[in-house]
């Protein structure tokens, strides 16, 4: 069925907590397309949100139980959970009261990536789903049956049975992953490609990133580097073998000959080069955004080092449709007014949306849903500085409180102090602590040629929020 070296790792029953989130579901697919027999519970589900995720995942046979510790009911499960749930969650209860074996996702996934015969692993602080999901393209596309794990939804492989591909199961024995940094689990991965994209501020300290991505370079046979990220080009340094990329560094392997770039609204093209071997291709995306062609750049890079030829790289991703919330263009209104669905939560992130909007006419009207407290903490000061510096005064930033759906957490510091500094730096803030309520207030204040973007992290029902601030105008 597959050739991942470790078919043990099949023979159990496994149990996700959360197995809608977006970490979880892939993999849980993933695990149950190479034959393993799969059950969770999730607290939406029970809350009657996302039930249609509830739905697929019974479509594909996966056993869903309430989140009251029913479904645990053998010790022969294993338990799949995050790091951070407490004991006195009912599945975790139940689980070591049977005496259970449990893994967080990053300990699960790492295992089948490192039994794969051939492995991508995709790292940096921003880019990473959008260049997991190319390459899981390109792969694809040179016939190379590739297991994707993915955050997000890749429009590729969405079909009528499978709305949520996020994940996809092949059998040759390649595995293409992007991998986490911010809880330290970019450690468990030993990939044969490892493929850094950039090193900036978002859940740990510029020093501790330095060190993890360092060593995420020099584990793997090949590395490729993005030579216009300083941090990056330094840390390559570490690298067994490398093949480095960048839009504007001359000394790159692969890069874009100057004055070659055209973007429009949809798409953006470039004449890329390959200094190798002194050859040159067409390379065209149908998305824009100068972050998406260095994204392509780096897919190129990271699929050539594992045998794909260059040439037939760049004519793969002309055919790639993008990810689910990655500057995901929900429609137009009939007034012209065009509203943006984005994963945008990190200053990088947000940062790449919103220079891809300012670079077209028209207003934006940015709403942003910050995904957590303990972020907004240690993130919020870069973040208001971003909003600040890229909209300018006729744009305008609505910001709600953050997200959040229970647990034990500090909730004393929020979205006002965020607004504060973006208004102290000169940047259109106002901070309305309902979502329902920033719908009314974008739908009242939007005007035709205006562009919406709803930003935000952990919470799938963002994509229903822009939705319905489409079908309102």
């Amino acid at each position: 069925m597959t050739d991942i070296a470790d078919d043990a790792l099949l023979h159990h029953p496994y149990f996700f907590c959360g197995i809608g989130g977006s970490g979880m579901l892939p993999l849980a697919m993933i695990l149950k397309g190479l034959g393993a027999r799969v059950g969770g519970s999730d607290r939406s589900f029970d809350q009657g949100r996302t039930l249609e995720k509830k739905a697929f995942l019974e479509a594909q046979g996966v056993e869903l139980s309430p989140q009251d510790g029913s479904g645990i009911q053998s010790a022969k499960q294993v338990l799949v959970a995050s790091a951070a749930i407490e004991d006195t969650v009912p599945e975790v209860a139940r689980a070591n009261e049977l005496g259970c074996k449990r893994l967080t996702r990053a300990e699960l996934l790492s295992r089948l990536f490192n039994a794969s015969p051939r492995s991508v692993a995709i790292g940096g602080t921003s880019g990473k789903s959008t260049v997991t999901g190319m390459i899981g393209w390109i792969l694809r596309e040179d016939g190379r049956d590739p297991t994707i794990m993915n955050g997000a939804v890749m429009k590729n492989f969405i079909r009528p049975d499978n709305p949520f591909a996020s994940a996809r199961v092949g059998y040759h024995g390649t595995f293409v992953s992007e991998v986490d940094e911010s809880d330290g689990s970019i450690e468990l991965y030993n990939p044969t490609v490892s493929v850094l994209l950039n090193v900036s501020l978002d859940h740990k300290s510029i020093e501790e990133l330095r060190r993890l991505f360092g060593n995420f370079v020099a584990r793997a046979d090949v590395a490729a580097v993005n030579f216009d990220d300083e941090d990056s080009r330094y840390l390559s340094e570490r690298a067994k073998k490398r093949i480095s990329f960048a839009i504007d560094h001359p000394e790159a392997d692969l890069g874009i000959e100057p004055g070659t770039i055209i973007e429009d609204a949809t798409s953006i093209s470039a004449l890329l080069v390959d200094r190798r071997s002194n050859t040159a291709h067409s390379l065209r995306l149908p998305m824009p955004g100068r972050h998406n062609l260095s994204n392509a750049l780096a897919a190129i890079a990271g699929a050539v080092a594992l045998g794909v030829e260059v040439h037939d790289a760049a004519m793969a991703l002309a055919s790639f449709k993008g990810l689910a919330r990655r500057f995901d263009i929900v429609g137009t209104s009939e007034s012209g007014i065009t509203v943006i669905d984005d994963f945008g939560h990190n200053p990088e992130k947000c940062r790449a949306t919103l220079d891809t909007l300012k670079a077209h006419e028209g207003r934006v009207i940015a709403f942003f849903q910050p995904h957590g407290y303990g972020p907004l903490r240690q993130m919020g000061h870069e973040l208001a500085k971003t909003f600040a510096a890229v909209l300018g005064k006729e744009d305008v930033t609505i910001m709600c409180d953050p997200v959040y759906f229970g647990g034990t957490v500090d909730r004393s510091e929020g979205t006002e102090r965020i607004v504060g500094l973006i208004r102290e730096a000169g940047g259109h803030a106002e901070h309305i602590p309902g979502r329902e309520a920033c719908g009314d207030h974008i739908v009242a204040i939007a005007r035709p040629g205006d562009r919406i973007v709803i930003m935000g992290a952990r919470d799938d029902t963002l994509s229903a929020f822009a939705k319905s601030i489409l079908d309102r105008l």
